[in-house]
């Protein structure tokens, strides 16, 4: 029962009233017996410092934080995890003991864990979109010591840079998504990720399409696993397409959940709630 002496975890974007983490929040919530409820808090970007500036001076315990403030809050922030600082990217910030923002980013823990019981060990992937998320996807396949990790993008300038971020770590094959060659990385891919938002429910005619249209994936064997990080809708037609080809396809329900779950322990100083508490509210909210 919510009560004068509930304190609250928001959610802070541009917009958020599409989002489901509050459905999976507040069960894992309840399930732990917290004094603590979950809410959504669109945000401009203009107000992005006055906002949370406020927030430390209330009952608020934490935030999640997405588009399009995920870069913008780094220089907000007083303590900053070694992953967020290689992102260049914050999704989950708590309040230290001195009352300061201290941020981490979870979307690579989230993004691998329907990935970790499959051998993916020095197998060759396909990363297709250069924004934000695939920085954080591309981390979790140089975790996971995939082989090779080749981009196929549309813009060449956010390309390039995502390349430079990691040649510390691998080096990355990029494609513009015209090029001839992506045939050949699609037919010898052991594993495809969508980070782009094709497919994500918007539009009715924006849903039916594959990303960088079909002719893309006229070389897509059965073998290969097709992840896409949108959920909604579920599945998606690059998802139903794919299984159709035969493959194993994985929508991004679980890396929401995984990356939910990441942010709680993150509050709670590592308090767990079981997988399906979450997946469960979200299933049965869908």
């Amino acid at each position: 029962m919510i009560s004068s002496k509930t304190s609250f975890i928001a959610l802070i974007g541009d917009p958020v009233s599409h989002s489901l983490s509050p459905i999976m929040q507040n069960a894992a919530f309840q399930y732990l017996g917290l004094d603590l409820i979950y809410i959504a808090m669109p945000c401009k970007n203009e107000d992005l410092e006055l906002v949370l500036n406020s927030l430390k001076k209330v009952n608020c315990k934490g935030l999640n934080i997405t588009i399009p403030h995920k870069e913008k809050v780094l220089n907000l922030c007083s303590e900053i995890s070694p992953i967020a600082s290689k992102l260049k990217a914050i999704n989950t910030l708590k309040l230290n003991s001195e009352k300061e923002w201290s941020a981490t980013n979870t979307d690579v823990e989230g993004f691998i864990y329907p990935l970790k019981t499959l051998n993916l060990t020095k197998k060759q992937s396909i990363v297709l979109g250069s924004g934000g998320a695939a920085r954080s996807v591309i981390q979790g396949l140089i975790n996971l010591k995939l082989s090779r990790i080749s981009v196929v993008s549309r813009n060449k300038s956010s390309l390039n840079k995502l390349i430079k971020n990691f040649e510390d770590q691998i080096q990355i094959q990029g494609l513009l998504s015209n090029d001839n060659q992506t045939q050949n990385f699609i037919e010898e891919a052991d594993l495809v990720v969508n980070t782009t938002p094709v497919g994500m429910k918007r539009a009715k005619h924006e849903m039916n399409i594959l990303p960088y249209g079909e002719s893309f994936w006229r070389s897509l064997k059965s073998k290969t696993i097709v992840y896409d990080l949108i959920y909604n809708p579920a599945p998606t037609h690059l998802l139903k397409f794919s299984a159709n080809k035969g493959c194993m396809t994985i929508d991004g329900l679980q890396m929401l959940v995984a990356q939910g779950l990441q942010s709680l322990s993150f509050w709670t100083n590592g308090l767990e709630v079981p997988f399906h508490i979450m997946n469960n509210a979200l299933k049965n909210y869908l």
